[in-house]
Protein backbone atom coordinates (compact mmCIF):
# COMPACT_ATOMS: atom_id res chain seq x y z
CA UNK A 1 0.00 0.00 0.00
CA UNK A 2 1.40 3.33 -0.74
CA UNK A 3 1.73 6.33 1.63
CA UNK A 4 -0.78 7.88 -0.06
CA UNK A 5 -3.41 5.93 0.29
CA UNK A 6 -3.50 5.16 3.57
CA UNK A 7 -6.54 7.38 3.98
CA UNK A 8 -9.11 6.54 1.70
CA UNK A 9 -11.38 9.51 2.28
CA UNK A 10 -11.49 12.71 4.62
CA UNK A 11 -11.38 11.55 8.20
CA UNK A 12 -14.74 14.00 8.84
CA UNK A 13 -16.78 12.18 6.60
CA UNK A 14 -15.63 8.67 7.68
CA UNK A 15 -16.93 9.40 11.34
CA UNK A 16 -20.38 11.24 10.13
CA UNK A 17 -20.74 7.96 8.49
CA UNK A 18 -19.93 5.70 10.98
CA UNK A 19 -22.04 8.07 13.92
CA UNK A 20 -25.08 7.44 11.63
CA UNK A 21 -24.85 4.13 12.41
CA UNK A 22 -22.85 2.69 15.78
CA UNK A 23 -23.73 -1.14 14.61
CA UNK A 24 -22.41 -1.06 11.21
CA UNK A 25 -21.02 -4.46 9.60
CA UNK A 26 -17.75 -5.29 9.79
CA UNK A 27 -14.51 -5.02 6.91
CA UNK A 28 -15.27 -7.28 4.15
CA UNK A 29 -11.43 -8.07 3.97
CA UNK A 30 -12.16 -11.11 6.06
CA UNK A 31 -8.61 -10.39 8.57
CA UNK A 32 -11.55 -9.99 11.62
CA UNK A 33 -13.87 -12.92 12.63
CA UNK A 34 -17.21 -12.09 12.30
CA UNK A 35 -18.65 -11.83 15.53
CA UNK A 36 -21.95 -14.02 15.50
CA UNK A 37 -19.57 -16.87 13.22
CA UNK A 38 -18.62 -20.06 15.37
CA UNK A 39 -15.28 -20.60 15.84
CA UNK A 40 -12.69 -23.65 15.48
CA UNK A 41 -13.00 -24.28 19.20
CA UNK A 42 -16.78 -24.75 18.79
CA UNK A 43 -18.11 -21.87 20.75
CA UNK A 44 -20.21 -18.97 19.43
CA UNK A 45 -18.10 -15.71 20.09
CA UNK A 46 -20.34 -12.39 21.24
CA UNK A 47 -23.14 -11.89 18.98
CA UNK A 48 -23.09 -8.37 17.06
CA UNK A 49 -26.41 -7.67 18.43
CA UNK A 50 -25.54 -8.47 21.95
CA UNK A 51 -21.99 -6.45 21.31
CA UNK A 52 -24.14 -3.47 20.40
CA UNK A 53 -26.68 -3.35 23.20
CA UNK A 54 -23.93 -4.22 25.40
CA UNK A 55 -22.03 -0.88 23.97
CA UNK A 56 -25.65 1.44 24.72
CA UNK A 57 -25.07 0.80 28.44
CA UNK A 58 -22.51 2.72 30.35
CA UNK A 59 -20.03 -0.05 32.94
CA UNK A 60 -17.82 0.53 35.03
CA UNK A 61 -14.46 -0.99 35.68
CA UNK A 62 -14.96 -4.42 36.71
CA UNK A 63 -11.40 -4.03 38.64
CA UNK A 64 -8.35 -1.38 38.49
CA UNK A 65 -5.11 -1.77 38.09
CA UNK A 66 -2.38 0.73 39.26
CA UNK A 67 0.87 1.23 37.75
CA UNK A 68 2.71 3.23 40.60
CA UNK A 69 5.42 5.48 38.73
CA UNK A 70 4.86 8.48 41.20
CA UNK A 71 3.96 11.69 38.77
CA UNK A 72 3.51 9.21 35.98
CA UNK A 73 1.30 7.03 37.91
CA UNK A 74 -1.81 5.61 36.10
CA UNK A 75 -5.00 3.42 36.41
CA UNK A 76 -5.59 0.31 34.31
CA UNK A 77 -9.60 -0.10 33.87
CA UNK A 78 -10.33 -3.70 32.65
CA UNK A 79 -14.24 -5.03 32.01
CA UNK A 80 -16.84 -5.34 29.49
CA UNK A 81 -18.60 -2.23 27.56
CA UNK A 82 -16.26 0.13 29.12
CA UNK A 83 -15.57 1.70 25.36
CA UNK A 84 -19.35 3.21 26.28
CA UNK A 85 -18.01 4.83 29.20
CA UNK A 86 -17.06 8.57 28.41
CA UNK A 87 -17.10 9.85 31.77
CA UNK A 88 -13.76 7.59 32.41
CA UNK A 89 -11.83 8.30 29.55
CA UNK A 90 -12.60 12.11 29.34
CA UNK A 91 -11.08 12.71 32.90
CA UNK A 92 -8.02 11.51 31.87
CA UNK A 93 -8.14 14.42 28.64
CA UNK A 94 -6.41 18.16 30.35
CA UNK A 95 -6.92 19.92 27.25
CA UNK A 96 -9.67 20.15 24.57
CA UNK A 97 -8.47 18.33 21.68
CA UNK A 98 -8.17 14.07 21.14
CA UNK A 99 -6.32 12.60 18.56
CA UNK A 100 -7.83 9.57 17.67
CA UNK A 101 -5.08 7.07 15.85
CA UNK A 102 -6.60 3.58 14.85
CA UNK A 103 -6.43 1.16 11.93
CA UNK A 104 -8.53 -0.11 8.75
CA UNK A 105 -9.47 -3.39 10.37
CA UNK A 106 -10.43 -1.41 14.26
CA UNK A 107 -12.34 1.53 12.76
CA UNK A 108 -15.30 -0.08 11.71
CA UNK A 109 -16.06 -1.79 15.12
CA UNK A 110 -15.20 0.55 17.26
CA UNK A 111 -13.88 4.01 16.12
CA UNK A 112 -17.85 5.67 16.29
CA UNK A 113 -18.35 4.53 19.62
CA UNK A 114 -14.94 6.08 20.98
CA UNK A 115 -15.39 9.28 19.07
CA UNK A 116 -18.92 9.24 20.54
CA UNK A 117 -17.44 8.52 24.36
CA UNK A 118 -14.55 11.11 23.93
CA UNK A 119 -17.26 13.68 22.66
CA UNK A 120 -19.71 13.55 25.11
CA UNK A 121 -18.82 16.31 27.31
CA UNK A 122 -19.20 18.64 24.48
CA UNK A 123 -15.80 19.95 25.05
CA UNK A 124 -13.61 17.85 23.63
CA UNK A 125 -12.66 18.12 19.60
CA UNK A 126 -11.72 14.88 18.34
CA UNK A 127 -9.61 14.13 15.29
CA UNK A 128 -8.97 11.30 13.74
CA UNK A 129 -6.42 9.23 11.70
CA UNK A 130 -6.81 5.56 10.08
CA UNK A 131 -3.78 3.62 9.48
CA UNK A 132 -3.17 0.68 7.30
CA UNK A 133 -3.24 -2.71 9.60
CA UNK A 134 -0.34 -5.35 10.14
CA UNK A 135 3.36 -5.50 11.54
CA UNK A 136 4.62 -4.63 7.99
CA UNK A 137 3.51 -1.01 8.50
CA UNK A 138 5.07 -0.02 11.73
CA UNK A 139 7.74 2.11 10.22
CA UNK A 140 8.86 5.53 10.52
CA UNK A 141 6.99 5.72 6.77
CA UNK A 142 3.72 5.45 8.44
CA UNK A 143 4.21 6.98 11.36
CA UNK A 144 4.65 10.44 9.62
CA UNK A 145 0.76 10.04 8.77
CA UNK A 146 0.12 10.85 12.65
CA UNK A 147 2.28 13.80 12.63
CA UNK A 148 0.61 14.93 9.34
CA UNK A 149 -2.51 14.63 11.01
CA UNK A 150 -1.83 16.45 14.25
CA UNK A 151 -0.09 19.69 12.26
CA UNK A 152 -2.84 19.63 9.43
CA UNK A 153 -5.55 19.76 12.74
CA UNK A 154 -3.70 22.42 14.58
CA UNK A 155 -2.85 20.12 17.18
CA UNK A 156 -1.37 21.57 20.09
CA UNK A 157 0.78 20.42 23.10
CA UNK A 158 -2.26 19.99 25.56
CA UNK A 159 -3.73 17.51 22.98
CA UNK A 160 -4.25 13.86 23.78
CA UNK A 161 -3.07 10.72 21.27
CA UNK A 162 -5.53 8.01 21.80
CA UNK A 163 -4.26 4.77 20.35
CA UNK A 164 -7.51 2.36 19.81
CA UNK A 165 -6.16 -0.71 18.43
CA UNK A 166 -3.88 -3.38 19.06
CA UNK A 167 -0.06 -3.18 19.71
CA UNK A 168 1.46 -2.16 16.74
CA UNK A 169 -1.00 0.81 16.78
CA UNK A 170 -0.01 1.42 20.47
CA UNK A 171 3.23 1.47 19.75
CA UNK A 172 3.01 3.86 17.08
CA UNK A 173 0.71 6.69 18.88
CA UNK A 174 2.82 6.50 21.89
CA UNK A 175 6.13 6.94 20.18
CA UNK A 176 4.13 9.67 18.05
CA UNK A 177 2.96 11.46 21.47
CA UNK A 178 6.40 11.11 23.58
CA UNK A 179 7.96 13.29 20.21
CA UNK A 180 5.10 15.42 18.74
CA UNK A 181 6.11 18.93 20.13
CA UNK A 182 8.46 17.38 22.42
CA UNK A 183 5.36 15.26 23.84
CA UNK A 184 1.54 15.68 24.20
CA UNK A 185 -0.59 13.54 26.58
CA UNK A 186 -1.21 10.05 25.37
CA UNK A 187 -4.33 7.23 26.10
CA UNK A 188 -4.40 3.48 25.33
CA UNK A 189 -7.07 1.61 24.22
CA UNK A 190 -5.81 -1.88 23.41
CA UNK A 191 -8.45 -4.69 21.64
CA UNK A 192 -6.54 -7.16 21.46
CA UNK A 193 -5.13 -10.22 24.06
CA UNK A 194 -1.14 -9.14 23.28
CA UNK A 195 -1.70 -5.30 23.23
CA UNK A 196 -4.08 -5.69 26.99
CA UNK A 197 -2.13 -8.22 28.68
CA UNK A 198 1.54 -7.20 27.47
CA UNK A 199 2.53 -3.84 25.55
CA UNK A 200 -0.64 -1.01 26.42
CA UNK A 201 1.72 -1.46 30.01
CA UNK A 202 4.43 -0.13 30.85
CA UNK A 203 5.27 2.89 28.10
CA UNK A 204 7.46 1.02 25.61
CA UNK A 205 6.81 2.73 22.25
CA UNK A 206 8.69 2.46 18.89
CA UNK A 207 8.48 1.47 15.59
CA UNK A 208 10.34 -1.56 13.77
CA UNK A 209 13.83 -1.17 11.19
CA UNK A 210 14.87 -3.25 8.73
CA UNK A 211 17.30 -4.48 11.01
CA UNK A 212 15.40 -5.49 13.74
CA UNK A 213 11.85 -4.95 16.23
CA UNK A 214 11.44 -1.84 17.79
CA UNK A 215 14.55 -0.09 17.12
CA UNK A 216 13.11 2.71 17.02
CA UNK A 217 11.12 4.40 20.15
CA UNK A 218 11.54 6.14 23.33
CA UNK A 219 9.47 5.14 26.74
CA UNK A 220 6.40 6.82 27.16
CA UNK A 221 3.93 5.98 29.89
CA UNK A 222 0.41 6.69 28.88
CA UNK A 223 -2.40 8.51 31.45
CA UNK A 224 -4.68 5.81 31.59
CA UNK A 225 -4.96 2.41 29.91
CA UNK A 226 -8.70 1.55 29.51
CA UNK A 227 -9.41 -2.34 28.58
CA UNK A 228 -13.04 -2.98 27.23
CA UNK A 229 -13.07 -7.17 27.07
CA UNK A 230 -16.09 -7.04 24.86
CA UNK A 231 -13.41 -5.63 22.26
CA UNK A 232 -11.80 -9.24 21.52
CA UNK A 233 -15.21 -10.58 20.34
CA UNK A 234 -14.04 -8.82 16.72
CA UNK A 235 -10.71 -10.59 17.32
CA UNK A 236 -9.61 -13.52 14.89
CA UNK A 237 -8.93 -17.19 16.71
CA UNK A 238 -5.32 -16.89 15.35
CA UNK A 239 -4.99 -13.49 17.21
CA UNK A 240 -6.93 -14.17 20.35
CA UNK A 241 -4.48 -17.41 20.76
CA UNK A 242 -1.16 -15.17 19.93
CA UNK A 243 -1.68 -12.97 23.05
CA UNK A 244 -1.82 -16.14 25.40
CA UNK A 245 2.39 -16.54 24.75
CA UNK A 246 2.92 -13.51 27.25
CA UNK A 247 -0.61 -14.75 29.98
CA UNK A 248 2.24 -18.01 29.81
CA UNK A 249 4.87 -15.58 30.21
CA UNK A 250 3.61 -14.06 33.79
CA UNK A 251 3.41 -17.16 35.25
CA UNK A 252 6.78 -18.58 34.39
CA UNK A 253 8.98 -15.50 35.14
CA UNK A 254 7.13 -14.65 38.02
CA UNK A 255 4.20 -16.34 39.06
CA UNK A 256 3.54 -19.62 39.26
CA UNK A 257 0.42 -19.93 40.99
CA UNK A 258 -1.13 -18.46 38.24
CA UNK A 259 0.86 -20.52 35.75
CA UNK A 260 -0.57 -23.54 37.71
CA UNK A 261 -4.40 -21.38 37.28
CA UNK A 262 -4.08 -21.34 33.42
CA UNK A 263 -2.85 -25.32 33.43
CA UNK A 264 -6.32 -25.64 34.65
CA UNK A 265 -8.44 -22.96 32.89
CA UNK A 266 -6.83 -22.83 29.47
CA UNK A 267 -9.75 -24.12 27.74
CA UNK A 268 -12.14 -21.74 29.44
CA UNK A 269 -9.69 -18.63 28.24
CA UNK A 270 -9.38 -19.75 25.04
CA UNK A 271 -13.59 -20.24 24.76
CA UNK A 272 -13.76 -16.74 25.60
CA UNK A 273 -15.36 -17.14 29.00
CA UNK A 274 -15.39 -13.43 30.44
CA UNK A 275 -14.79 -14.19 33.86
CA UNK A 276 -11.58 -16.66 32.97
CA UNK A 277 -10.42 -13.54 30.23
CA UNK A 278 -10.98 -10.71 32.89
CA UNK A 279 -8.48 -12.70 35.29
CA UNK A 280 -5.89 -13.76 33.01
CA UNK A 281 -5.81 -10.00 32.08
CA UNK A 282 -6.03 -8.54 35.68
CA UNK A 283 -3.31 -10.71 36.75
CA UNK A 284 -1.08 -10.55 33.33
CA UNK A 285 -1.41 -6.05 34.35
CA UNK A 286 -0.86 -6.83 38.20
CA UNK A 287 2.07 -8.76 37.30
CA UNK A 288 3.40 -6.22 35.04
CA UNK A 289 2.74 -3.25 36.37
CA UNK A 290 4.61 -4.27 39.97
CA UNK A 291 7.98 -5.24 37.51
CA UNK A 292 7.26 -1.74 35.87
CA UNK A 293 6.79 0.43 39.13
CA UNK A 294 10.32 -1.31 40.08
CA UNK A 295 12.54 -1.02 36.83
CA UNK A 296 10.66 1.26 34.77
CA UNK A 297 13.11 1.77 32.23
CA UNK A 298 14.40 -2.11 31.98
CA UNK A 299 17.46 -1.08 34.35
CA UNK A 300 17.40 -4.58 35.19
CA UNK A 301 14.78 -6.36 36.44
CA UNK A 302 11.76 -5.55 33.68
CA UNK A 303 13.97 -7.51 30.80
CA UNK A 304 12.81 -10.52 32.37
CA UNK A 305 9.21 -9.74 30.62
CA UNK A 306 11.07 -10.52 27.49
CA UNK A 307 11.04 -14.36 28.48
CA UNK A 308 11.82 -15.60 24.97
CA UNK A 309 11.42 -12.45 22.99
CA UNK A 310 15.47 -12.26 21.91
CA UNK A 311 14.31 -15.40 20.02
CA UNK A 312 11.11 -14.97 18.65
CA UNK A 313 12.48 -10.94 17.56
CA UNK A 314 15.05 -13.19 15.79
CA UNK A 315 12.03 -15.04 14.05
CA UNK A 316 10.02 -12.05 13.39
CA UNK A 317 12.41 -10.10 11.66
CA UNK A 318 14.20 -13.22 9.61
CA UNK A 319 10.70 -14.51 8.34
CA UNK A 320 10.11 -10.83 7.55
CA UNK A 321 7.36 -8.41 9.85
CA UNK A 322 4.07 -9.86 9.57
CA UNK A 323 4.91 -13.02 8.28
CA UNK A 324 4.32 -14.38 12.04
CA UNK A 325 2.16 -12.72 14.66
CA UNK A 326 4.18 -11.36 17.42
CA UNK A 327 2.70 -14.05 20.16
CA UNK A 328 3.75 -16.91 17.58
CA UNK A 329 7.39 -16.15 17.87
CA UNK A 330 7.35 -15.23 21.03
CA UNK A 331 5.77 -18.90 22.31
CA UNK A 332 8.76 -20.31 19.87
CA UNK A 333 10.87 -18.13 21.63
CA UNK A 334 9.77 -19.28 25.23
CA UNK A 335 10.14 -23.06 24.18
CA UNK A 336 13.56 -22.66 23.04
CA UNK A 337 14.64 -20.48 26.04
CA UNK A 338 13.03 -23.36 28.34
CA UNK A 339 15.26 -25.62 26.22
CA UNK A 340 18.03 -24.00 26.85
CA UNK A 341 17.60 -23.59 30.83
CA UNK A 342 17.03 -27.16 30.89
CA UNK A 343 20.02 -27.93 28.51
CA UNK A 344 22.54 -26.18 31.10
CA UNK A 345 20.69 -27.74 34.00
CA UNK A 346 19.12 -24.64 35.73
CA UNK A 347 15.39 -26.12 35.23
CA UNK A 348 14.45 -29.84 35.25
CA UNK A 349 12.49 -31.81 32.42
CA UNK A 350 9.15 -31.48 34.01
CA UNK A 351 9.31 -27.71 33.89
CA UNK A 352 10.37 -27.95 30.18
CA UNK A 353 7.87 -30.39 29.39
CA UNK A 354 5.13 -28.32 31.27
CA UNK A 355 5.63 -24.87 28.83
CA UNK A 356 5.70 -27.16 25.43
CA UNK A 357 2.59 -28.67 26.56
CA UNK A 358 0.66 -25.19 27.38
CA UNK A 359 1.64 -23.83 24.28
CA UNK A 360 1.01 -26.51 22.60
CA UNK A 361 -2.68 -26.12 24.67
CA UNK A 362 -2.95 -22.75 22.74
CA UNK A 363 -2.36 -24.00 19.90
CA UNK A 364 0.50 -21.86 19.69
CA UNK A 365 3.32 -23.09 17.71
CA UNK A 366 6.59 -24.74 19.38
CA UNK A 367 9.09 -25.53 16.18
CA UNK A 368 10.87 -22.86 14.73
CA UNK A 369 10.18 -22.15 10.69
CA UNK A 370 11.45 -24.12 8.32
CA UNK A 371 13.44 -20.76 7.00
CA UNK A 372 15.58 -20.07 9.96
CA UNK A 373 19.11 -21.33 10.71
CA UNK A 374 21.52 -21.27 13.23
CA UNK A 375 23.67 -18.84 11.51
CA UNK A 376 20.26 -16.35 11.03
CA UNK A 377 19.18 -16.78 15.08
CA UNK A 378 22.88 -16.05 15.79
CA UNK A 379 23.00 -12.68 13.50
CA UNK A 380 19.33 -11.10 13.98
CA UNK A 381 20.37 -12.13 18.11
CA UNK A 382 23.66 -10.18 17.63
CA UNK A 383 21.91 -6.81 17.39
CA UNK A 384 18.62 -7.37 19.90
CA UNK A 385 18.50 -4.64 22.19
CA UNK A 386 19.47 -6.80 25.30
CA UNK A 387 22.88 -7.12 23.72
CA UNK A 388 25.23 -4.74 26.07
CA UNK A 389 29.09 -4.39 25.10
CA UNK A 390 28.85 -7.21 22.20
CA UNK A 391 27.40 -9.27 25.47
CA UNK A 392 24.28 -11.06 24.67
CA UNK A 393 21.81 -11.33 27.30
CA UNK A 394 18.74 -13.23 27.59
CA UNK A 395 16.32 -14.42 30.01
CA UNK A 396 16.02 -17.73 31.31
CA UNK A 397 14.40 -20.01 33.58
CA UNK A 398 16.34 -20.87 36.51
CA UNK A 399 15.21 -22.93 39.73
CA UNK A 400 11.58 -23.84 40.69
CA UNK A 401 8.57 -22.55 38.13
CA UNK A 402 8.13 -19.06 38.32
CA UNK A 403 11.79 -18.10 38.56
CA UNK A 404 13.92 -16.67 36.09
CA UNK A 405 17.17 -14.83 35.58
CA UNK A 406 18.54 -11.83 32.88
CA UNK A 407 21.56 -12.75 32.05
CA UNK A 408 25.18 -13.13 29.95
CA UNK A 409 26.47 -15.47 32.02
CA UNK A 410 25.44 -18.64 30.05
CA UNK A 411 26.72 -21.54 28.36
CA UNK A 412 27.08 -20.28 24.52
CA UNK A 413 28.01 -23.83 22.74
CA UNK A 414 24.71 -25.10 25.09
CA UNK A 415 22.81 -21.90 23.26
CA UNK A 416 24.17 -23.41 19.63
CA UNK A 417 23.14 -26.86 20.46
CA UNK A 418 19.38 -25.39 21.39
CA UNK A 419 19.37 -23.76 17.64
CA UNK A 420 20.99 -26.92 16.37
CA UNK A 421 17.95 -28.69 18.04
CA UNK A 422 15.32 -26.36 16.33
CA UNK A 423 16.91 -25.99 13.39
CA UNK A 424 18.37 -29.45 12.50
CA UNK A 425 18.64 -28.54 8.72
CA UNK A 426 21.54 -26.75 8.77
CA UNK A 427 23.27 -29.09 11.07
CA UNK A 428 22.68 -31.52 8.32
CA UNK A 429 23.95 -29.52 5.80
CA UNK A 430 27.42 -28.56 7.37
CA UNK A 431 27.66 -32.26 8.11
CA UNK A 432 27.15 -32.78 4.07
CA UNK A 433 29.92 -30.05 3.55
CA UNK A 434 32.24 -31.44 6.29
CA UNK A 435 32.46 -35.18 4.33
CA UNK A 436 32.81 -33.34 1.01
Amino acid sequence: MQATSLSRSPARTFIRQLRKDDSHAPFSRGTPAQPSRVSKFGLRARGANRENAAAQETKEPKTTVQVDLGARSYPIYIGPGLLANGDVLCKHIPGTTALVVTNETIAPYYLARTVKSLSSTGEIRVEVVVLPDGEEYKTVEVLMKIYDKALESKLDRQTTFVALGGGVIGDMTGFAASSYQRGVHFLQIPTTVMSMVDSSVGGKTGVNHPSGKNMIGAFYQPRCVLIDTDTLASLPDREFLSGLAEVVKYGLIRDRAFFEWQEKNIESIIARDESAIIYAIEKSCLNKAQVVSLDEREGGMRATLNLGHTFGHAIETGLGYGKWLHGEAVSVGIVMAAHLSHRMGWIDSNIYERVATLLDRCSLPTSVPSEMTTEIFLQLMAVDKKTKDGQLNLVLLKGDLGSCRFTSSFDRDALEDTLDHFCPKLRHEQQSKNMV
